[in-house]
């Protein structure tokens, strides 16, 4: 089965390339385009089934060639077959792996939503330190960070912020960050030495495109305030804030950051449609909603996914068992080792998934 649509994709791999060296095609830049990018989501599979196929035309020549020998030559050419046998069952995993259906919105930016949950004020504080934390990882890989609503409080922590982030993949790196994260420290406020739990809800939202979410806007009540902030110069004196309520779905949005009214417009409209693209989707996908859960979570931000123990500077995620001792660098942004192996896991039950049905 596998190799058949391996067969079929190989074919049209080539058949696109014969396409697009046509005088016609180069003609139609539209089309042009079109036939290019089905042929570059097609070559990764296409080039390595190809490599697939020579490795074990290497395997079948040194078996046959095993057969016409004796001694010293035999064995040789028998470990050559062995060493090829051993290099085609890794090509067969990535292969699978290659076929796995793509999440339509890896390649999407995203909407992040960071809360702060049980705890009081140490909770506000870690909801701090994760928004910089992310903040950090999207400066090293270069995504942009544009915050849309910061709810700050008078000791330097945030009870909320929003913001929308911009990136080839930064869905696809960030989606596995949605859930409960708790944290367990001595606070500076704490006499007795005694560690405090606390914890911050984390939601990571696919950006939504125009025409994904089509937003009629009689549903939409349009409200304008004075943005406010922890005091001083960050309290706004005019109504540059903005706060969108969605009438069918009961969704709130609102966006204080710019000084502009229309660019605090325009970033809750985009955080709005990622959170209908989000609920229309959560709804229609109900239905499999029990065979998403696995050692990755169900990305509920209900679950408790990660703990982060100061006094012993250890990182622990829950859906895969992984702790890691680098609790200074980790807030810094260094998640790709976390990142990495959430990804790893995930891969490894969709593909034990795939070959019991």
């Amino acid at each position: 089965m596998m190799f058949s649509k391996l067969d079929t994709i190989a074919a049209r791999y080539d058949e696109l390339g014969e396409l697009l060296s046509r005088p016609e095609t180069l003609s139609d830049m539209e089309s042009w385009r079109a036939l290019s990018r089905e042929r570059a989501e097609l070559e990764p599979i296409a080039e390595s089934y190809r490599a697939y196929r020579r490795k074990l035309e290497e395997r079948d020549a040194a078996l046959a060639e095993a057969e016409k020998e004796t001694g010293e030559m035999r064995e040789l050419l028998l470990e050559e077959a062995l060493a090829c046998r051993e290099a085609l069952s890794a090509m067969e995993t990535e292969l699978k792996t290659l076929l796995l259906p793509k999440d339509k919105n890896d390649g999407r930016g995203c909407t992040l939503e960071i809360r702060a949950g049980a705890g009081g004020e140490e909770a506000a504080l870690f909801a701090y330190e994760l928004y910089r934390m992310y903040q950090g990882y999207c400066e090293k890989h270069r995504f942009r960070w544009e915050p849309v609503d910061l709810n700050e409080t008078e000791l330097g922590g945030m009870k909320e912020a929003i913001v929308n982030i911009d990136g080839k993949g930064a869905y696809a790196r960030l989606k596995y960050e949605s859930g409960v994260h708790r944290v367990q420290r001595v606070p500076e406020t704490e006499s007795q030495g005694r560690i405090h739990t606390s914890t911050v809800t984390v939601a990571v939202l696919p950006e939504a495109e125009d025409v994904d979410v089509r937003i009629d806007e009689k549903d939409i009540r349009v409200d304008l305030f004075r943005s406010s902030g922890a005091g001083g110069q960050k309290v706004n004196k005019t109504e540059t804030a903005i706060r969108l309520t969605h009438f069918p779905t009961g969704i709130v949005v609102t966006c204080q950051d710019e000084r502009s009214q229309l660019k605090n417009k325009e970033k809750a409209y985009r955080v709005l449609r990622s959170r209908l693209y989000d609920y229309y989707n959560s709804r229609a996908a109900s239905a499999e909603a029990a065979n998403r859960r696995s050692l990755v979570g169900t990305g509920d931000r209900s679950e408790r996914i990660r703990t982060y123990n100061f006094p012993q500077s250890r990182i622990t995620d829950h859906r895969i068992g992984l702790s890691l001792h680098s609790m200074e660098s980790f807030l810094a942004g260094d998640l790709d080792e976390m990142i990495d192996a959430l990804a790893r896991a995930d891969t490894e039950r969709r593909l034990a998934q795939s070959a019991d049905e």
